[in-house]
């Protein structure tokens, strides 16, 4: 017979050490114990979800949305009235796309990685690599020149300022295939299209032109190799940002002499033409293509934008000529947009040089000029309609009034759940919309709907039959699509 009361025992004392084994069980324990208290903390830390995006990166609700919609259809018609073809690129790269030698921060500010697969990726940190692939890519099949543009996402893991985040987007435009500065003044021109579209004038905004070409002659004539060009670029570059000390050690590692170092100097200071072409002689090449690119700008009736400074090289080591940057006059910003060209990318690849132009342009800095000027327009939904039925048995009504002014080109929103007509209303205010469709039990036993106009407060008696007539004669479309071209307009 079993002894019952042992089994009770041995059920109480069951998971207890004896004390003869305590000294021995007591550090297996404590590491039960800790494990088990390290995984109900981590079940803790993972119930509670950061509702914040990653840090530097951006949630778009649909009132941002709008604006961004807003922005990018502006940029998108700039384009196309330059004859533009739009484009697109992984954002996934391979991460020998973006890796070079020059010693540039965006090299040190990839968000690169290994796959699964052991391959090293990147996320794209500029869009103009990839455009190059994919030129390189069909090549042979492209009719030049190339006129692309295209709205990026770019991603960089570097410190954030004022209009400077770890992801953005770009308006990124390119000619492949112009060797001449003809290239230069079509790109200037679509940016100075858009900045007047918007309403800024050359006294909010100006763009820095110079060369690169200016340098590379400089150095030509101290006898400094053309392999170090591209390095001491980047390095020249830094000068605007810190002082010639905080770079002296890169220049001296670099090779460069100080008499070399303060010749460029000298040179970067040029401000106007005369003191330019003191600097490199009335036969400089690069000094002749930034007046032919100036006597362009007067012939597009932008030269107001520009303004000659010989120390902006920009920073991608991969420009061999012109260049220019976008600056706002009063100096609260960073640079709004950039570019210039880039014959010999190609090159870099593996593949025969072509003569190249482009700019990026980021979303960040000019909404925050933009914004900080009162310049972004209030955008709705631009709601044409809210359709409601009285009674849930009148919903099968309602879904076809939706359906008949929605094929007639409108933008309709249909009340999906049973509300009372004062919510209803309330909601079309919320919403925008021009007009309420109101289904009710009265109107659809004559066949009829009653529509009112949100404005006036005025109601109409429509029959169901000729709803998408009456609406395509009276409705005024306000679609999204149609509320942003009216902004475009009006700018």
């Amino acid at each position: 017979m079993k002894n019952h009361g042992e089994n009770n025992c041995a059920r109480k004392d069951r998971g207890k050490p004896s004390q003869s084994a305590q000294g021995i069980m007591f550090p297996t324990i404590n590491c039960f114990w800790a494990l088990f208290d390290s995984r109900e903390k981590q079940k803790e830390r993972q119930g509670k979800l950061d509702l914040n995006p990653p840090r530097g990166t951006r949630d778009f609700y649909p009132e941002d949305m709008r604006t961004r919609s807003w922005l990018f259809e502006l940029w998108r018609q700039v384009a196309r009235d330059h004859a533009f073809e739009e484009y697109d690129a992984p954002v996934l790269e391979s991460e020998d796309l973006f890796v070079r030698k020059a010693g540039e921060e965006v090299t040190e500010q990839l968000y690169n990685f290994e796959d699964k697969g052991g391959r090293r990726v990147a996320l794209r940190p500029e869009m103009t690599p990839s455009l190059a692939r994919m030129v390189m890519a069909k090549r042979n099949g492209l009719v030049m020149p190339v006129k692309w543009f295209s709205f990026p996402q770019c991603w960089r893991y570097e410190r954030m300022t004022r209009g400077r985040r770890r992801e953005h987007y770009q308006w990124n435009m390119d000619v492949w295939g112009v060797s001449g500065v003809e290239a230069e003044a079509e790109l200037l021109s679509a940016i100075t299209t858009f900045f007047k579209r918007v309403g800024l004038t050359a006294e909010d905004v100006g763009i820095k032109v110079s060369s690169r070409g200016v340098l590379a002659e400089v150095l030509a004539a101290l006898d400094v190799p053309d392999a170090k060009f591209s390095a001491t670029c980047v390095l020249v570059d830094k000068l605007e940002k810190v002082p010639l000390e905080a770079i002296q050690g890169d220049l001296t590692a670099l090779g460069l002499e100080e008499s070399v170092v303060r010749r460029l100097l000298d040179v970067v200071q040029s401000r106007d033409f005369p003191s330019l072409e003191t600097a490199i002689g009335a036969k400089s090449t690069a000094l002749a293509q930034l007046r032919q690119l100036f006597e362009y700008a007067r012939a597009y009736n932008f030269e107001e934008w520009l303004v000659l400074d010989a120390s902006v090289v920009r920073g991608l080591a991969y420009y061999t000529g012109i260049v220019f940057e976008a600056f706002d006059r009063k100096g609260e910003l960073r640079a709004i947009c950039g570019g210039g060209r880039y014959d010999k990318l190609l090159e870099t690849f593996g593949g025969e040089a072509l003569p190249a132009v482009g700019f990026g342009f980021g979303d960040a800095v000019i909404m925050e000029l933009l914004e900080s000027k009162g310049l972004v327009p209030s955008l709705s939904l631009g709601l044409d309609a809210l359709v409601f039925a009285m009674e849930a048995g009148l919903q099968g009504i309602a879904i076809r009034a939706a359906t008949s002014l929605r094929a007639a080109g409108l933008t309709v929103d249909l009340q999906l759940e049973a509300r009372k007509t004062k919510w209803a209303l309330k909601h079309a205010d919320r919403l925008g919309a021009t007009y309420v469709v109101i289904v009710g039990p009265e109107e659809v036993a004559g066949c009829n709907v009653r529509v009112k106009e949100m404005a006036t407060g005025q109601q109409h008696v429509v029959a169901i039959a000729n709803l998408e007539s009456w609406i395509s004669a009276t409705f005024t479309t306000t679609s999204p699509e149609s509320a942003f071209a009216d902004s475009v307009n009006r700018s």
